[in-house]
């Protein structure tokens, strides 16, 4: 039986309100290129990717202007409104290529800083792991719960077995098509894919990764992710 291969998902059809930009924040640009470029190429350029699918908004008119959008690697379909939707139509793009065993990969577009160390890592740790997980960090601050509808603190919550969800998350492929089916069907609120993945009864597992692994969602995370990438 020849080994599972790795597959690559990018959804990048959201619209990135939070950054109050005039386009979404994976075409904001770093260093003259484009988020989404440098993110598309953090993992295609340091790992051995069957193939990419990325997710694209059905009016987007700048993923032509993308290097990506050269790159023969990627392929792309027209995401949904939401992220699992997103990632559930480029699973359907890619089915006739894959087979249910393979590894897929799904990685926000607009987290440029990812590390190939923890790439590496994550491959590494999970390629015989019969579920699969994905990157964390451990959570670092302090961290309270308020009443419901005020900003009154009603307790400090430990943090001692808390994580910070990061991407890559990596699950097989059928394993990871069926859950997102079940979760949309039942109208389970899909995060992320390992909450579909905890929805259909399975365990992924945490790999620990680095905590500038940072997602731009508000202005301040474009210049941050700037820094932390002229020194990784």
């Amino acid at each position: 039986m020849s080994k599972p291969r790795y597959w690559l998902i990018v959804p990048a059809a959201g619209s990135g309100q939070r950054m109050r930009a005039d386009w979404p924040k994976q075409y904001l640009r770093l260093d003259q290129r484009f988020v989404l470029d440098i993110t598309l190429s953090r993992l295609l350029d340091n790992a051995a990717f069957a193939g990419c699918m990325v997710a694209i908004g059905p009016n987007d008119q700048r993923w032509p202007q993308t290097d990506a959008s050269r790159d023969r690697r990627i392929s792309t379909c027209i995401g949904g409104a939401e992220r699992a939707e997103s990632v559930l139509a480029a699973l359907d793009a890619l089915s006739d290529r894959t087979r249910e065993d393979d590894w897929v990969l799904v990685h926000d577009a607009a987290r440029p800083c990812l590390h190939p160390d923890d790439l590496a890592r994550l491959l590494s740790e999970l390629q015989d792991h019969p579920v699969g997980g994905l990157l964390a960090t451990p959570v670092a601050d302090t961290l309270k719960r308020t009443g419901p509808g005020n900003h009154d603190v009603e307790a400090t919550v430990d943090r001692r077995d808390l994580w910070r969800a990061l991407t890559p998350q990596m699950f097989r492929f059928l394993a990871l098509k069926q859950a997102l089916e079940s979760a949309i069907d039942s109208d389970y609120p899909v995060t992320d894919e390992a909450s579909a993945i905890e929805f259909a009864g399975q365990i992924p597992c945490i790999v620990e990764g680095r905590p500038d692994n940072i997602k731009i969602t508000v202005p301040a995370d474009l210049a941050l992710a700037g820094f932390i990438l002229k020194r990784t």
